[in-house]
């Protein structure tokens, strides 16, 4: 009997101290994943290119405009980058990108990219870029010259909130079965096909012209490259669930960079 009472009180103590040592590590900790990968992996403000990367993959990740990136690091058309390369996220180097504009470092398993001198000068400017959307047959005219058109079929399961910095909720989600067909917005160029970038799954990003682009993500199947031409209802994806629990697409329309409501510039249903 006693020696159980000893033996019971002794794991009593045990719990006390391991839930002691887990506040005490939480507490030392208060810096995020976030703010321990900003000091190991971006110094200054700068970004190591990962396998899979892309100039524009990276301005999504940062909610940068993709000609200020190359801007900044005398990256010239068509923006090759090579892995390994560290790309100024701003001239100033006491500035560390906010913690809403990252997403984490990641690696892609794709090929690696071809390789392209780059010099680092222009000035920094403060970046912006809405995203753009498109569904049904009707078309309309919105805060942009182009006509948009519904992305997918389906139930509106998310919309936008430009102050949440959640990922599912810098554009709209549709609902769906997996492999139901994801239409292109608007006519454009595809300038990333992949999934280096976390939340997103496999991803899809058409540049419809210097200030808007759109998302595509968690598809099944992609059936788009870089550097495809796609033209407005071009079916360029199969719904999935790549990086999320449920089938569905996850839809951003940026203009300079900035997330925008897709709601506006989508035609009404």
């Amino acid at each position: 009997m006693r020696f159980e009472s000893v033996h019971k009180q002794t794991g009593i103590l045990l719990l006390i101290v391991g839930q002691l040592f887990l506040l005490s590590a939480c507490g030392n900790n208060s810096n995020t994943l976030f703010q321990t990968q900003s000091r190991q992996e971006i110094r200054y403000g700068e970004y190591e290119v990962q396998k899979g990367d892309s100039l524009y993959s990276i301005a999504w990740r940062y909610k940068r405009d993709y000609k200020e990136l190359a801007q900044i690091n005398g990256i010239q058309p068509p923006y090759i980058i090579k892995v390994g390369q560290k790309i100024k996220l701003t001239t100033n180097q006491d500035e560390i990108p906010s913690k809403s504009g990252y997403t984490g470092i990641t690696i892609a398993e794709q090929s690696q990219q071809t390789s392209q001198q780059r010099s680092v000068k222009p000035s920094y400017k403060k970046p912006r870029m809405p995203w753009s959307k498109r569904p049904s047959q009707q078309t309309t005219t919105n805060l942009s010259s182009i006509k948009w058109q519904w992305p997918a079929k389906g139930n509106l399961i998310q919309t936008f909130s430009s102050s949440s910095d959640s990922v599912g909720k810098k554009g709209i989600q549709i609902a769906g079965n997996a492999g139901d067909v994801i239409w292109a917005a608007a006519d454009g160029t595809v300038v990333y096909s992949g999934n280096s970038l976390v939340g997103y799954g496999n991803l899809v990003i058409v540049k419809h012209n210097e200030s808007y682009l759109t998302a595509y993500a968690h598809n099944r199947r992609v059936l788009v490259k870089e550097g495809d031409t796609v033209t407005k209802g071009q079916k360029i994806a199969e719904m999935g669930s790549s990086g999320t629990d449920r089938n569905k697409l996850h839809f951003e329309i940026r203009k300079e960079g900035q997330p925008v409501n897709p709601l506006l510039y989508l035609p009404k249903r």
